[in-house]
């Protein structure tokens, strides 16, 4: 790869996650399955989040097709439960929605790459003046394109107990990029550690081994540090005994560690689509972020939220030919169901029998 296209490449990234705008430049010819040595990992690695920024805000904010075209494979993969597969429905709702809401606004507050896998967080205002939703949005490229998508997204409320809002960042360095590296693939094991024992294994000891003292939260149910966590977290075990956590993918870059994960609480549910971010520095969790999504009883595709169907696969290409069969939603619908959950009006624990009541929200109260 020559100097000037890494240089390139680099000024793309740091423009994007500096001001949060796409610069509107050719993208370097990168596969994304590629394998180059560090530096060059590194500007695909920069490629893939630029990319998925420009489809975000070009399709939302724009309703530009074009950029649909150039990087999403035509036989994309759909896990929103609302939307059908294919880039069609993509550029369909796209138009729909910047018809519908020509002033909407996709926020991009953090973006992070490892692999093949984009996580970006973002603030999601369709009407200027209202507080919008809070969205994860999860790609996985092939070949250099999209080719397959997941997301969660809920209201932003309020207020928050903890006096955050769900997306900045108060632990230092103040700044939505995250950190070098070379500090990956300490970060992934640790959080991946920790989450396991935390969540899964439901053992409340792992927050005394994991998480700092000076732990921020921003999830507006519950208050900062680590006794809010603990009292949400046992009164929620002991309220669903039976809570099955499981851990679908861990994404990383620096100290930016995502956990894509499905909650069911009792056997029988359909639980809940679940991100976690979580920042590590010094070996331990500072901050954490999350969005939380039912899972919905029916899909317009014949995936589910959570697992993972690799583009040119039989089940793929029967997913891509009955996707002519369905109907797209319009945007009020799409964005209605897919990023809006009741939120839980408590604090966490002796609140939590109160919100019991609701079940598909209760998880709430674990941050």
């Amino acid at each position: 790869m020559s100097a000037r296209r890494l240089l390139v490449a680099t000024l793309a990234a740091s423009s994007l996650l500096g001001a949060a705008t796409v610069p509107a430049i050719a993208s370097p010819s990168v596969s994304a399955g590629h394998a180059f040595g560090y530096a060059d990992d590194g500007v695909r690695l920069d490629y893939q989040k630029n990319v998925a920024v420009r489809v975000l805000k070009g399709a939302f904010e724009r309703g530009d097709t074009a950029v649909v075209d150039r990087f999403v494979r035509a036989d994309y993969i759909q896990h929103n439960p609302t939307a059908p597969d294919g880039a069609d429905t993509l550029k369909n709702l796209a138009v729909a929605m910047h018809q519908q809401f020509p002033d909407a606004k996709y926020d991009v507050k953090r973006v992070i790459s490892e692999n093949d896998l984009v996580v970006v967080h973002s603030n999601l205002v369709l009407t200027p003046g209202s507080r919008g939703s809070a969205v994860f949005d999860i790609f996985r490229f092939q070949g250099g394109k999209i080719a397959e998508h997941w997301d969660t997204g809920q209201n932003v409320p309020d207020s928050s107990v903890n006096g955050n809002d769900m997306f900045s960042t108060v632990s230092r360095p103040q700044t939505g990029q995250p950190g070098p590296r070379w500090l990956t693939a300490s970060n992934k094991k640790l959080v991946t550690r920790a989450f396991d024992r935390l969540i899964v294994d439901k053992d409340l000891s792992a927050l005394d081994t994991y998480w700092s003292t000076e732990y921020h939260q921003h999830n507006p149910t519950i208050a900062d540090g680590l006794a809010g966590a603990r009292d949400g977290l046992g009164a929620y075990f002991r309220a669903f005994p039976e809570l099955a956590a499981s851990r679908k993918r861990v994404v990383a870059e620096g100290d930016l560690v995502a956990v894509h994960s499905h909650y069911v609480n009792a056997p029988g549910e359909h639980g809940q689509a679940v991100v976690d971010l979580f920042r590590v520095r010094g070996g331990k969790i500072v901050e954490h972020w999350d969005v939380l999504q039912d899972v919905p009883a029916t899909s317009a595709n014949d995936n589910t939220m959570n697992t993972l169907v690799a583009s040119g696969t039989p089940g793929a290409r029967r997913m891509t030919a009955a996707r002519t069969r369905r109907t797209w939603m319009s945007p009020v619908h799409f964005f209605h169901h897919s990023t809006v959950i009741c939120p839980v009006a408590v604090t966490g624990g002796s609140a939590a029998a109160a919100s019991l009541k609701n079940g598909r929200s209760v998880r709430a109260l674990v941050r």
